[in-house]
Protein backbone atom coordinates (compact mmCIF):
# COMPACT_ATOMS: atom_id res chain seq x y z
CA UNK A 1 0.00 0.00 0.00
CA UNK A 2 1.43 3.38 -0.99
CA UNK A 3 0.63 6.55 0.96
CA UNK A 4 1.86 10.12 1.18
CA UNK A 5 4.44 8.78 3.64
CA UNK A 6 5.78 6.34 1.06
CA UNK A 7 5.51 2.64 0.31
CA UNK A 8 4.68 -0.21 2.67
CA UNK A 9 7.70 -2.31 1.73
CA UNK A 10 7.55 -6.11 1.78
CA UNK A 11 10.62 -8.27 2.43
CA UNK A 12 10.96 -10.71 -0.46
CA UNK A 13 12.60 -13.29 1.82
CA UNK A 14 10.08 -13.56 4.66
CA UNK A 15 7.06 -11.77 3.15
CA UNK A 16 6.57 -9.39 6.10
CA UNK A 17 5.25 -5.90 5.36
CA UNK A 18 6.67 -2.76 7.00
CA UNK A 19 5.10 0.68 7.68
CA UNK A 20 5.16 3.13 4.74
CA UNK A 21 8.48 4.94 4.21
CA UNK A 22 9.92 6.80 1.19
CA UNK A 23 12.75 4.29 0.85
CA UNK A 24 13.05 0.64 1.95
CA UNK A 25 14.42 -0.18 5.41
CA UNK A 26 18.13 -0.90 5.59
CA UNK A 27 17.46 -4.42 6.82
CA UNK A 28 14.58 -6.73 7.67
CA UNK A 29 14.38 -7.14 11.44
CA UNK A 30 12.83 -10.57 10.98
CA UNK A 31 15.51 -11.90 8.63
CA UNK A 32 18.60 -10.70 10.54
CA UNK A 33 17.49 -12.65 13.62
CA UNK A 34 19.19 -16.02 14.14
CA UNK A 35 15.96 -17.86 13.30
CA UNK A 36 15.84 -16.49 9.75
CA UNK A 37 18.40 -15.50 7.13
CA UNK A 38 19.33 -12.84 4.60
CA UNK A 39 19.96 -14.33 1.15
CA UNK A 40 23.53 -14.47 -0.10
CA UNK A 41 22.64 -11.85 -2.70
CA UNK A 42 21.50 -9.42 -0.03
CA UNK A 43 18.24 -7.92 1.19
CA UNK A 44 15.50 -7.42 -1.42
CA UNK A 45 12.28 -5.41 -1.10
CA UNK A 46 9.05 -5.28 -3.04
CA UNK A 47 5.52 -3.88 -2.69
CA UNK A 48 1.94 -4.93 -3.36
CA UNK A 49 1.96 -2.89 -6.55
CA UNK A 50 5.13 -4.53 -7.81
CA UNK A 51 3.91 -8.01 -6.91
CA UNK A 52 0.66 -7.36 -8.77
CA UNK A 53 2.72 -6.36 -11.80
CA UNK A 54 4.49 -9.72 -11.55
CA UNK A 55 1.11 -11.38 -12.07
CA UNK A 56 0.78 -12.84 -8.59
CA UNK A 57 -2.63 -14.36 -7.98
CA UNK A 58 -4.48 -15.58 -4.91
CA UNK A 59 -6.29 -18.92 -4.76
CA UNK A 60 -8.73 -20.33 -2.20
CA UNK A 61 -9.60 -23.94 -1.45
CA UNK A 62 -12.00 -25.39 1.13
CA UNK A 63 -10.19 -27.82 3.45
CA UNK A 64 -13.23 -28.78 5.48
CA UNK A 65 -16.57 -27.08 6.17
CA UNK A 66 -15.91 -23.53 7.34
CA UNK A 67 -12.12 -23.63 6.82
CA UNK A 68 -10.47 -22.20 3.70
CA UNK A 69 -6.86 -22.13 2.53
CA UNK A 70 -5.32 -19.04 0.89
CA UNK A 71 -2.24 -19.53 -1.29
CA UNK A 72 -0.23 -17.15 -3.47
CA UNK A 73 1.03 -18.11 -6.95
CA UNK A 74 3.90 -17.62 -7.59
CA UNK A 75 4.63 -17.67 -3.87
CA UNK A 76 6.11 -14.76 -1.92
CA UNK A 77 8.47 -15.04 1.04
CA UNK A 78 8.61 -18.53 2.50
CA UNK A 79 5.47 -19.57 0.65
CA UNK A 80 3.19 -20.33 3.59
CA UNK A 81 -0.58 -20.48 3.35
CA UNK A 82 -3.20 -18.44 5.15
CA UNK A 83 -6.27 -20.03 6.70
CA UNK A 84 -9.71 -18.46 6.99
CA UNK A 85 -12.02 -19.76 9.72
CA UNK A 86 -15.68 -18.87 9.18
CA UNK A 87 -17.67 -17.97 12.29
CA UNK A 88 -21.18 -16.48 12.73
CA UNK A 89 -19.61 -13.09 13.50
CA UNK A 90 -17.22 -13.07 10.54
CA UNK A 91 -14.00 -14.77 9.58
CA UNK A 92 -10.79 -15.19 11.54
CA UNK A 93 -7.79 -14.99 9.21
CA UNK A 94 -4.74 -16.92 10.40
CA UNK A 95 -1.16 -16.40 9.20
CA UNK A 96 -1.91 -14.27 6.10
CA UNK A 97 0.74 -14.52 3.35
CA UNK A 98 2.70 -11.57 1.96
CA UNK A 99 0.32 -10.58 -0.84
CA UNK A 100 -3.28 -9.37 -1.06
CA UNK A 101 -5.37 -8.58 -4.13
CA UNK A 102 -8.94 -7.52 -4.80
CA UNK A 103 -10.12 -11.06 -5.51
CA UNK A 104 -8.91 -12.32 -2.12
CA UNK A 105 -10.59 -9.39 -0.39
CA UNK A 106 -13.83 -10.05 -2.29
CA UNK A 107 -13.75 -13.73 -1.35
CA UNK A 108 -13.68 -12.82 2.35
CA UNK A 109 -16.39 -10.15 2.00
CA UNK A 110 -18.68 -12.63 0.28
CA UNK A 111 -18.30 -14.93 3.30
CA UNK A 112 -19.13 -12.46 6.01
CA UNK A 113 -16.04 -10.27 6.24
CA UNK A 114 -13.37 -10.34 8.94
CA UNK A 115 -13.99 -10.48 12.68
CA UNK A 116 -10.24 -10.50 13.35
CA UNK A 117 -6.78 -11.71 12.42
CA UNK A 118 -4.12 -13.68 14.25
CA UNK A 119 -0.79 -15.30 13.52
CA UNK A 120 1.30 -18.15 14.85
CA UNK A 121 4.54 -16.14 15.19
CA UNK A 122 6.43 -13.18 13.64
CA UNK A 123 7.67 -15.10 10.58
CA UNK A 124 4.13 -15.62 9.26
CA UNK A 125 2.58 -12.15 9.59
CA UNK A 126 2.69 -11.30 5.89
CA UNK A 127 0.42 -8.34 5.12
CA UNK A 128 -1.57 -8.68 8.36
CA UNK A 129 -2.04 -4.92 8.80
CA UNK A 130 -3.09 -4.52 5.16
CA UNK A 131 -5.91 -7.01 5.66
CA UNK A 132 -6.93 -5.29 8.88
CA UNK A 133 -7.14 -1.86 7.23
CA UNK A 134 -9.42 -3.14 4.48
CA UNK A 135 -12.00 -4.38 6.99
CA UNK A 136 -12.48 -1.42 9.37
CA UNK A 137 -14.61 -1.77 12.49
CA UNK A 138 -17.39 0.60 13.60
CA UNK A 139 -14.85 3.02 15.09
CA UNK A 140 -12.83 3.24 11.89
CA UNK A 141 -9.93 1.17 13.17
CA UNK A 142 -9.04 -1.92 11.23
CA UNK A 143 -10.29 -5.41 11.98
CA UNK A 144 -8.79 -6.54 15.30
CA UNK A 145 -5.28 -7.97 15.06
CA UNK A 146 -4.82 -10.38 17.97
CA UNK A 147 -1.11 -10.29 18.86
CA UNK A 148 0.64 -11.94 21.83
CA UNK A 149 2.05 -9.51 24.37
CA UNK A 150 5.18 -11.68 24.70
CA UNK A 151 6.10 -10.84 21.08
CA UNK A 152 5.35 -7.11 21.28
CA UNK A 153 8.93 -6.22 20.31
CA UNK A 154 8.47 -8.06 16.99
CA UNK A 155 5.30 -6.25 15.86
CA UNK A 156 6.28 -4.38 12.69
CA UNK A 157 3.04 -2.44 12.14
CA UNK A 158 1.37 -1.61 15.47
CA UNK A 159 -1.75 0.54 15.63
CA UNK A 160 -5.23 0.99 17.05
CA UNK A 161 -6.39 -2.35 15.67
CA UNK A 162 -3.95 -4.36 17.84
CA UNK A 163 -5.53 -6.40 20.62
CA UNK A 164 -2.93 -7.80 23.01
CA UNK A 165 -3.43 -11.20 24.61
CA UNK A 166 -1.42 -13.33 27.01
CA UNK A 167 -1.66 -17.13 27.42
CA UNK A 168 -5.12 -17.93 26.08
CA UNK A 169 -7.72 -15.88 24.22
CA UNK A 170 -11.05 -16.82 22.67
CA UNK A 171 -11.42 -14.71 19.50
CA UNK A 172 -14.77 -16.20 18.42
CA UNK A 173 -17.04 -18.88 19.89
CA UNK A 174 -15.05 -22.12 19.85
CA UNK A 175 -12.00 -20.42 18.28
CA UNK A 176 -9.19 -19.95 20.81
CA UNK A 177 -5.60 -18.75 20.67
CA UNK A 178 -3.19 -20.74 22.86
CA UNK A 179 0.35 -19.52 23.54
CA UNK A 180 2.80 -22.42 23.37
CA UNK A 181 6.13 -20.58 23.15
CA UNK A 182 9.18 -22.40 21.86
CA UNK A 183 9.89 -21.08 18.37
CA UNK A 184 9.18 -17.56 19.74
CA UNK A 185 8.05 -16.62 23.25
CA UNK A 186 4.62 -15.77 21.84
CA UNK A 187 4.36 -18.65 19.36
CA UNK A 188 0.76 -19.79 19.28
CA UNK A 189 -1.73 -22.22 17.84
CA UNK A 190 -5.37 -21.61 17.01
CA UNK A 191 -7.77 -24.22 18.41
CA UNK A 192 -10.98 -24.92 16.49
CA UNK A 193 -13.29 -26.81 18.83
CA UNK A 194 -15.81 -27.83 16.15
CA UNK A 195 -13.40 -28.75 13.35
CA UNK A 196 -12.58 -32.30 12.25
CA UNK A 197 -16.23 -33.34 12.60
CA UNK A 198 -16.32 -32.07 16.17
CA UNK A 199 -13.09 -33.76 17.28
CA UNK A 200 -11.18 -30.48 17.30
CA UNK A 201 -8.25 -29.20 15.25
CA UNK A 202 -5.16 -27.04 15.69
CA UNK A 203 -3.80 -24.50 13.21
CA UNK A 204 -0.12 -24.46 14.12
CA UNK A 205 1.89 -22.40 11.63
CA UNK A 206 5.31 -23.71 12.54
CA UNK A 207 4.93 -23.46 16.31
CA UNK A 208 5.19 -27.17 15.65
CA UNK A 209 6.01 -28.23 12.10
CA UNK A 210 3.87 -30.80 10.30
CA UNK A 211 6.41 -32.88 8.38
CA UNK A 212 6.30 -34.60 5.00
CA UNK A 213 4.26 -37.78 5.17
CA UNK A 214 1.76 -36.14 7.55
CA UNK A 215 2.55 -38.59 10.36
CA UNK A 216 5.01 -36.53 12.43
CA UNK A 217 5.62 -33.05 13.73
CA UNK A 218 8.80 -31.39 14.94
CA UNK A 219 9.84 -28.55 17.23
CA UNK A 220 12.69 -26.16 16.42
CA UNK A 221 14.01 -22.74 17.36
CA UNK A 222 14.86 -22.26 13.69
CA UNK A 223 13.81 -24.48 10.82
CA UNK A 224 15.94 -22.86 8.05
CA UNK A 225 18.98 -22.56 10.33
CA UNK A 226 18.42 -26.03 11.89
CA UNK A 227 18.62 -24.79 15.48
CA UNK A 228 17.04 -27.26 17.93
CA UNK A 229 14.50 -26.32 20.58
CA UNK A 230 15.76 -26.85 24.15
CA UNK A 231 13.96 -29.49 26.18
CA UNK A 232 12.53 -27.00 28.71
CA UNK A 233 10.75 -25.13 25.90
CA UNK A 234 9.40 -28.38 24.48
CA UNK A 235 8.03 -29.22 27.94
CA UNK A 236 6.29 -25.83 28.15
CA UNK A 237 4.81 -26.25 24.65
CA UNK A 238 3.35 -29.65 25.50
CA UNK A 239 2.02 -28.38 28.84
CA UNK A 240 0.15 -25.56 27.08
CA UNK A 241 -1.80 -28.16 25.10
CA UNK A 242 -2.68 -30.39 28.06
CA UNK A 243 -6.45 -30.77 28.23
CA UNK A 244 -6.99 -29.29 24.75
CA UNK A 245 -9.17 -31.62 22.66
CA UNK A 246 -7.88 -32.02 19.09
CA UNK A 247 -7.55 -34.81 16.55
CA UNK A 248 -6.30 -32.92 13.48
CA UNK A 249 -3.44 -30.47 12.80
CA UNK A 250 -3.12 -28.04 9.90
CA UNK A 251 0.45 -26.94 9.21
CA UNK A 252 1.84 -23.78 7.65
CA UNK A 253 2.11 -25.03 4.07
CA UNK A 254 -0.41 -26.46 1.63
CA UNK A 255 -0.75 -30.22 1.93
CA UNK A 256 0.75 -30.46 5.41
CA UNK A 257 -1.97 -31.85 7.66
CA UNK A 258 -2.23 -34.59 10.24
CA UNK A 259 -5.77 -35.73 9.39
CA UNK A 260 -6.48 -37.80 12.50
CA UNK A 261 -4.86 -39.10 15.66
CA UNK A 262 -3.00 -35.81 16.01
CA UNK A 263 -2.66 -35.89 19.80
CA UNK A 264 -0.90 -39.25 19.60
CA UNK A 265 1.26 -37.98 16.73
CA UNK A 266 2.42 -35.04 18.86
CA UNK A 267 3.22 -37.31 21.81
CA UNK A 268 5.22 -39.78 19.71
CA UNK A 269 7.01 -37.01 17.82
CA UNK A 270 7.97 -35.25 21.06
CA UNK A 271 9.34 -38.51 22.48
CA UNK A 272 11.43 -39.09 19.35
CA UNK A 273 12.70 -35.49 19.30
CA UNK A 274 13.56 -35.62 23.00
CA UNK A 275 15.46 -38.89 22.67
CA UNK A 276 17.82 -37.49 20.05
CA UNK A 277 18.09 -34.08 21.70
CA UNK A 278 19.19 -35.55 25.02
CA UNK A 279 21.37 -38.33 23.62
CA UNK A 280 19.10 -41.10 24.91
CA UNK A 281 18.60 -42.44 21.36
CA UNK A 282 21.19 -44.79 19.87
CA UNK A 283 22.30 -45.41 16.32
CA UNK A 284 23.65 -48.98 16.26
CA UNK A 285 25.76 -48.19 13.20
CA UNK A 286 27.71 -45.60 15.21
CA UNK A 287 27.89 -47.18 18.69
Amino acid sequence: MGTAAGTAWICRTCGNQYPPTPTPPKECRICVDDRQYVPAGGQEWTSLQQLAGERRRTEWAELEPGLFQLTIHPSIGIGHRGLLVRTPGGGILWDPPGYLDASAEAFVRERGGLAGLARSHPHLCGVLAEWSARFPDADGAGAPMWLPRRDAAWVLRPGDAVRWWDDRQEVAPGVTLIRCGGHFAGSAVLHLADAADGRGALLVGDTMMVLAGNRRVSFMRSYPMLLPLPERYLDALLAALEGVRYDRIYGAWAGLVVPEGAREVVARSAQLYRSWLTGAARDPDQD
